[in-house]
């Protein structure tokens, strides 16, 4: 069966077509700009040239009929008809508690998504009109959602609850719920796999690091805990999160600013994390290159990024009463040697050590720390797309 997987944001829209028997990326691609002008798709056969058509995209609809033109293109695409998609998983980024494992799409369904979107306001809905393109362009196909929240949902209370009025849980839901599930889920399978070790036997802690940044503490296979909370916005310093702050600063800014919380809400998601920092960028590339140059402020925030992660990880060290292997993944956790290292120097007290010749790696599977120690380090490159397709072919 050919899976056709998407993640759909607010103006962009991500794919793949994946055989689910060989695990095959037979294509993958990007749009961008969706609704805005200069809309373009980037589209990748295997084994084929990228393929970039610059062409309108007035809203997702028009992007999945694009992403479907292309697939079965004569010259790049890979497929004949849409009548070779046998399934979509889509991934959906709040669940809420309604949702602890992936599902067949249907009515109930979307409107149990619909109701998290006060939860994700930036991303759900998204996701919605994603679903609902898919359907209308593909109306008998068996869609499944599969949420970056629901590998979090076997967190226990002592971890998801806030101090606050029990009342908030209550009528609201607020709680920790935590984001990357798909990611955490996979990279931590995936670290066992490598160590040749079941995950039911490990106490393994996952840092996704990226423009967006998590780590979770999974225990014998379930995740106990995990950084982000009721929003991606708690936890590490990010792209444009702020991550964790003491949140009476809200308020002051506000009163000090003369903004509403809306505002306030948009500069800590917006304007905020590495990007607020240092005046660059929310790329942490960007960063990089200003701090090797000498840029005081972009040093600073790299040193506090990598602080912050070692002070998660030791943590969920404490939170599991023991750690016998670390992964780092995502976009920096995959392919920055530097980074990973400077936080390896922290976490001596674990009894591990990085092997830097190891260490030498970019986006590959590989154990990174020194033989015989204690605690296992690794980079393993996340795969959301696989997971997605995994998860939809097991439902179906």
């Amino acid at each position: 069966m050919n899976i056709l997987v998407i993640n759909c944001g607010s103006s962009s829209l991500k794919y793949q077509l994946i055989n689910s028997e060989s695990e095959e990326v037979l294509a993958k691609g990007l749009c961008e700009r969706i609704g805005l002008e200069g809309s373009l798709i980037t589209h990748q056969a295997a084994g084929k040239e990228k393929v970039k058509i610059e062409t309108p995209m007035q809203n997702h609809t028009l992007a999945i009929k694009q992403v479907i033109s292309a697939l079965t293109d004569a010259e790049h695409g890979v497929i004949a008809s849409l009548d070779e998609i046998g399934a979509v998983g889509h991934r959906v980024v709040h669940g809420g508690e309604k949702f602890s494992t992936s599902v067949i799409i249907d009515d109930e369904v979307m409107k149990a998504i619909e109701e998290c979107n006060d939860l994700a306001p930036l991303h759900n809905p998204a996701n919605l009109i994603g679903i609902n393109s898919c359907r209308e362009i593909m109306p008998n196909v068996p869609m499944v959602a599969v949420f970056d929240t629901a590998f979090h949902q076997t967190m226990p209370k002592k971890a998801y609850l806030y101090g606050l009025p029990y009342e908030y849980y209550e009528k609201y839901k607020v709680r920790r719920y935590g984001f990357h599930g798909t990611s955490h889920d996979y990279v931590s399978a995936r670290a066992a796999e490598l160590l040749g070790k079941k995950r039911e036997d490990l106490k393994i802690i996952v840092c996704h690091l990226g423009n967006g940044a998590s780590v979770s503490a999974v225990d014998h296979g379930k995740c106990i805990d995990t950084s982000m909370g009721l929003t991606p916005l708690e936890g590490l310093i990010m792209g444009t999160r702020s991550g964790d702050i003491d949140p009476a600063i809200c308020d002051f800014i506000c009163q000090k600013e003369n903004i509403t919380p809306a505002q306030m809400n948009n500069i800590l998601n917006k304007k905020s994390g590495v990007y607020g920092m240092t005046g660059i960028s929310s790329d942490f590339r960007d960063i990089e290159n200003a701090a090797y140059a000498g840029d005081e402020k972009a040093i600073a925030a790299l040193d506090a990024f990598h602080y912050k992660v070692a002070k998660y990880i030791g943590a969920y060290a404490a939170a599991m009463n023991g750690v016998d292997a670390i992964a780092f993944t995502a976009g920096v956790g995959e392919n920055n040697k530097v980074g990973r290292s400077e936080i390896a120097n922290y976490l001596g007290y674990l009894g591990t050590s990085m092997d830097e010749e190891k260490n030498n790696v970019r986006g590959e599977d590989r154990i990174i720390s020194k033989d015989g120690s204690k605690v296992a380090m690794l980079c393993v490159p996340t795969n959301e797309e696989l997971a997605i397709a995994r998860q939809t072919l097991a439902l179906l």
